[in-house]
């Protein structure tokens, strides 16, 4: 086993588009695989998505577009972020849609006109009226998962707003207001965050028939017994008031495993174990209740240790642990399972 080993489950990936489908009932569905498909790996997530139902894919920049484009030569691709005039060359010739929230509408390029209708950023604050390019409408929910009554403000602005144009396609829907806000789901969803098993809401992914997709797993590199009084890590944050034994795991927040997940838990052996002291740059330790060998798997996600659970003792939410992981060698060894 490598230091950290990350195995992205493409059967999972296609579970949740298929159930993500079914929820949108008959509007599309369109995978958000930005930031590196939310650091699970762009190309895979989008190639399980389509499998499982998703007729486009989008991300956030033309970059990223155009790094897809290499390996999958057919779905749309649309780009959720600002386009820079010298960019729109490479969006066409590379047959990428562009979403558009300010300026100029650009010309020989499928465009989606973007409406602020609450989020205070990307976006128009009055609709032009569209071009022959547009070819659809949208905006972005500010607060789905938490707010339900500024959601359904956004979206009657919005619907308002685009009326005229109902031909055009709509969308709106995040995974929060796809998996909670049937109204919402218009044309077309956007869903990010639920694609890789993970609920938007914080809560159990299997509460929304959701999967999660990414296994995070590393061993013990050492074991060791503290007495009464010695300490792990800096600052000595963790002080062993009786013997304790301690799993030293060479992962750290070089990795993607925060400094302030300390009192997380992981599973060693198959069991649940606390993480103590401060996470080092290459390293973290986990308590034990017994000594055990050196080379036993521990799971940092996966197997019912959740990027909520974490996220919760963060103070943040799962999008920011899961984007934050480092998946790439030489730091990391990742593979792809069916």
């Amino acid at each position: 086993m490598s230091r950290s080993h990350f195995t992205l489950d493409h059967g999972a990936i296609r579970r949740n588009a298929r159930r993500l489908a079914d929820v949108a009932g008959g509007a599309e569905l369109w995978a958000v695989v930005k930031a590196d498909g939310y650091g699970h790996g762009a190309a895979d997530v989008a190639r399980a998505a389509l499998d499982g139902g998703a007729s486009a894919l989008c991300v956030a920049t033309v970059s990223e577009a155009l790094e897809l484009r290499q390996v999958l030569r057919e779905p749309r691709l649309l780009v959720l972020g600002p386009v820079a005039e010298e960019e729109l060359g490479a969006a066409r010739e590379a047959r990428l849609e562009v979403a558009v929230g300010s300026g100029r509408v650009p010309e020989n390029v499928p465009v989606h006109l973007k409406l602020d209708t609450g989020m205070g950023r990307w976006g128009f604050y009055e609709l032009p009226s569209p071009t022959r390019d547009v070819v659809g409408l949208m905006s972005h929910f500010a607060s789905s998962e938490t707010d339900p009554e500024f959601t359904r403000l956004q979206l009657s602005r919005f619907l308002e707003a685009t009326a005229p144009y109902a031909h055009l396609t709509r969308h709106v829907a995040n995974s929060a207001a796809a998996l909670g806000t049937p109204d919402a789901r218009l044309d077309a969803v956007r869903c990010g965050i639920a694609l890789y098993g993970i609920s938007p809401f914080g809560d159990a992914p299997a509460a929304h028939g959701l999967e999660p997709a990414l296994r995070w797993t590393s061993e013990l590199a050492q074991v060791k017994l503290l007495q009464p009084g010695e300490s792990t890590g800096y600052g000595r944050r963790f002080v062993a008031e009786q013997p304790t034994w301690l799993g030293i795991v060479p992962v750290g927040y070089a990795d993607g495993f925060r400094r302030d997940m300390s009192e997380t838990g992981v599973l060693v052996a198959g069991e649940r174990r606390r993480v103590v002291g401060t996470v080092s740059m290459d390293a973290l330790a986990v308590e034990l209740d017994r000594e055990l060998t050196v080379g036993e798997e521990v799971v940092l996600l996966g197997d019912g240790v959740l990027a909520e659970d974490h996220a919760r003792i963060a103070g943040t939410i799962p999008y920011e642990i899961v984007c934050g992981l480092n998946t790439q060698a030489p730091r990391a060894h990742r593979e792809v399972v069916e």
